[in-house]
């Protein structure tokens, strides 16, 4: 059996509300084992005998998309390659201050491999620092208390894939509670 985390977008962001008993359910309907949740922000965390990812990552849209009457793309890890992701500190040597934060955006295919780092959006809002084919690196910067641009519109726009952010500190609780029973 494999511990999977998958990282939801667009869950409880932009008019669309989904409570955590309601998407637990869902997952519960695919034969999925083990299903809980960790905060609101669509992650959720599953056993499975399966081992084509890509074929349960497409059951799990089609299965939301049916349910919930909109597009939620999924982003499967297994726990060990969170851990991995945590262990490699991709943020080692930011200073973290009261306007930085440390972001991890979970990807659904790697960045095209002529993509250069690091990349800094014009206004000095973000960048991003590096990538591994399932997740990219940004700092973002607050300006005047606020997040500003999106890191994904340095993406080319011949990359097909999604993605979706969680806080690095935020993944290390995320990893934490997965490893829970």
């Amino acid at each position: 059996m494999t511990t999977y985390i998958a990282f939801l977008r667009a869950v409880n962001v932009g008019g669309r509300t989904v409570k955590m008993e309601r998407l637990r359910a869902l997952f519960t309907e695919l034969g999925l084992g083990g299903v809980r949740s960790y905060i609101q922000s669509g992650n959720v965390f599953f056993t499975t005998d399966e081992t084509d990812r890509a074929a349960l990552t497409r059951r799990i849209e089609e299965h939301l998309a049916a349910a919930l009457g909109y597009d939620v793309p999924v982003m499967l890890r297994t726990v060990e390659e969170v851990e991995e992701l945590v262990e490699a500190d991709p943020f080692a040597g930011v200073e973290v201050t009261p306007e930085v934060r440390l972001c991890v955006v979970f990807l659904s295919e790697p960045l095209p491999a002529d993509f250069a780092f690091p990349v800094r959006s014009p206004k000095g809002d973000w960048e991003i620092l590096s990538a591994t084919p399932g997740a990219a690196f940004t700092v973002m910067h607050l300006k005047d208390g606020r997040l500003g641009g999106n890191p994904a519109a340095a993406f080319p726009k011949s990359y097909r894939g999604s993605g979706t952010s969680r806080f690095f500190h935020t993944t290390v609780k995320i990893l934490a509670a997965a490893r829970k029973p």
